[in-house]
């Protein structure tokens, strides 16, 4: 089942870097959620993708809303990764492969596919970035929260 904008955005309950458990309801009725799948922890476009959120999470926490990275990498892979690069949001462990097979990012290799879900206070997914290129991706989904806010205020 492909997920399309518009639809509610599968809920999921996955451990972060720290263990700790973070659930996408969590989010609901407070901030937009980026909701980003990657392939692998501390390779070259995906450390790129990572420190460009790092780099820009001011303009996100302005614009109400929580990055979280998605791979099927462990939570010690995580840490590492945090560690070495001051990575400043959650990196979500989906070791289970679950959430990314839900969210339709799940390669036939076994690992997650570069994709970008953003999804709304409200849980409801606004835009699907299917193949991301990582170069200047922040930009667009930026652009894309920004007029997801001015929608919001009126």
């Amino acid at each position: 089942m492909a997920l399309n904008v518009g639809d509610k955005a599968p809920d999921f309950r996955l451990k972060n870097q720290h263990g700790k458990e973070i659930k996408l309801s969590d989010f609901t009725g407070k901030k937009n959620v980026v909701l980003y799948f990657y392939p692998k922890d501390d390779t070259p476009g995906c450390t790129r993708e990572a420190c460009n959120f790092r780099d820009q999470l001011p303009v996100f926490t302005d614009l109400d809303t929580e990055i979280l990275g998605v791979s099927v990498d462990s939570e010690q892979s995580h840490q590492k990764f945090v560690d070495k690069y001051n990575l400043n949001f959650s990196l979500l462990s989906d070791d289970g492969k679950e959430i990314a097979q839900k969210y339709g990012a799940l390669k036939e290799t076994g690992s997650a596919l570069r994709m970008t879900f953003i999804i709304d206070k409200n849980g409801i997914i606004q835009k699907i970035y299917p193949a991301v290129k990582v170069d200047g991706h922040w930009e667009e989904v930026r652009e894309t929260l920004e007029a997801l806010t001015a929608k919001s205020r009126g």
